[in-house]
């Protein structure tokens, strides 16, 4: 008995609305359009989170890293520069400092970059060389491909040896096999002996490190790592650097343009950063390094994802009100042209609720219908927006589940006043409408 009466009140809801098609229509644009902003703006939104949240777990939620600035230029009593060179940033003792003095260490790694174009044959590329030690792997995403990585041999003789990541490959080596061959960087040669996966760039800061040389390239960006033993890179690149700025030449001197610090646990991560803040505050007069602290970045990561995708929820929920209110404007306009109707059902035994519910029932009908094709328009959305804009969105099972029960709430909530209006009609004075 249940499922006819259902099956009838969908029945006439259908009728109803096929009669005016062109005004359901219209009606359901509102749900339509707010249930597909929904999910194409939380998409958009999830998709940019999970992007910058990878990119920052790259860098290891047990890692810390210390990076050198450069701290505010310091101007004698004439108003001159003091020094024509200006030493500052992370040394070799503070590497040896955080090994020896931090029992939760596990790995210290020190770094040196510079910018450069390696030859090989007639190609070249823009590279970002990097000297390091054999433990590198151990705190950063690489991954070895072929061959080996750095090892205590290559760092205590200063060998003329690199590893090569992917990209580096794709660039130099079109048809070669990379390992063995040899490899030109700023009038040195050095020998393949490893490929390694690109890292890819991890962008912590709007700009590159201060105290890091200027690339000595020009156009078409840099294509990707070398990995060079860090004593070869002292002792071909040393540690002094020359920088134009305002028509004058300064001269910077900068031992290590980073240390990457692996600690035992996460929780221990905070506190060690507090130890190395203490230590490094101890021989460092002036303010020239920078802690990050991946961890600290992936839980601000969510909190930022969280108030993003509130507020664009909120944005799009204006739609849905939007919606709702047109939808409720059409329905108290189809009680007044339906008055006679009511009243003739009420006149024939229909009860209160009888009208209720089938004014209801067309309205929940109605918003089901735009629900269902928002939600196919929102999918399609973000996979033509990665497809053409290249930008990563993620649709998500709770998205699509919100946004259909909401647009369910909204046909709901914006239908009962109509249909309580039509109910609570007289019946006589219905009769008499014209």
């Amino acid at each position: 008995m249940l499922v006819f009466r259902v099956k009838r009140l969908i029945k006439l809801g259908a009728k109803s609305l096929w009669m005016h098609r062109l005004r359901s229509i219209l009606t359901s644009l509102g749900i339509i359009f707010g249930v597909c902003s929904v999910i194409a703006m939380l998409a958009i939104g999830e998709g940019a989170s999970r992007e910058a949240q990878e990119q920052i777990a790259r860098l290891g939620s047990r890692n810390i890293i210390v990076k050198t600035v450069k701290p505010p230029e310091e101007q004698s009593a004439s108003g001159q520069e003091s020094e024509r060179v200006s030493v500052y940033g992370l040394t070799y003792d503070d590497a040896e400092h955080f090994r020896n003095t931090i029992p939760d260490v596990e790995v210290v790694v020190p770094v040196r970059r510079i910018m450069q174009q390696v030859w090989y044959r007639n190609r070249k590329v823009a590279i970002e060389v990097i000297g390091t030690i054999p433990w590198y792997p151990e705190i950063s995403p690489v991954e070895l491909k072929q061959g080996r990585f750095l090892s205590s041999i290559d760092l205590h003789y200063k060998r003329g040896i690199c590893i090569v990541d992917e990209s580096v490959i794709n660039g130099l080596f079109v048809v070669d096999e990379p390992i063995g061959k040899h490899v030109k960087i700023k009038g040195n040669y050095y020998r393949v002996v490893g490929v390694v996966s690109s890292a890819g760039p991890v962008e912590l800061e709007p700009s590159m490190p201060i105290g890091r040389p200027a690339p000595e390239t020009t156009g078409g960006g840099v294509v990707g790592n070398i990995y060079i033993p860090l004593t070869t890179f002292r002792a071909v690149f040393g540690e002094l650097s020359a920088q134009f700025s305002g028509g004058r030449e300064s001269i910077q001197k900068v031992e290590l343009q980073e240390i990457i610090v692996k600690v035992t646990s996460m929780e221990r991560v905070l506190t060690t950063r507090d130890i190395l803040d203490s230590l490094l505050s101890r021989f460092h007069e002036k303010k020239d390094y920078q802690i990050v602290v991946p961890l600290e970045l992936l839980r601000q990561a969510a909190r930022t994802k969280r108030i993003f995708s509130i507020v664009l929820g909120s944005i799009a929920a204006i739609s849905l009100l939007v919606g709702g209110i047109g939808i409720m404007n059409i329905m108290l306009a189809t009680v007044t042209e339906r008055t006679r109707e009511i009243g003739i059902r009420r006149a024939l035994g229909a009860r209160r609720r009888d009208i209720v519910v089938q004014f209801l029932s067309e309205t929940v009908m109605l918003t089901l219908t735009g629900g269902l094709v928002g939600i196919a328009l929102g999918s399609l959305i973000p996979y033509l927006v990665t497809h053409f804009v290249n930008m990563p969105t993620v649709v998500t099972g709770i998205s699509l589940v919100l946004s259909f029960g909401i647009s369910a709430l909204v046909g709901i909530t914006f239908g009962i006043y109509p249909a309580y209006r039509a109910a609570n009609m007289d019946p006589i004075e219905s009769l008499r409408h014209e």
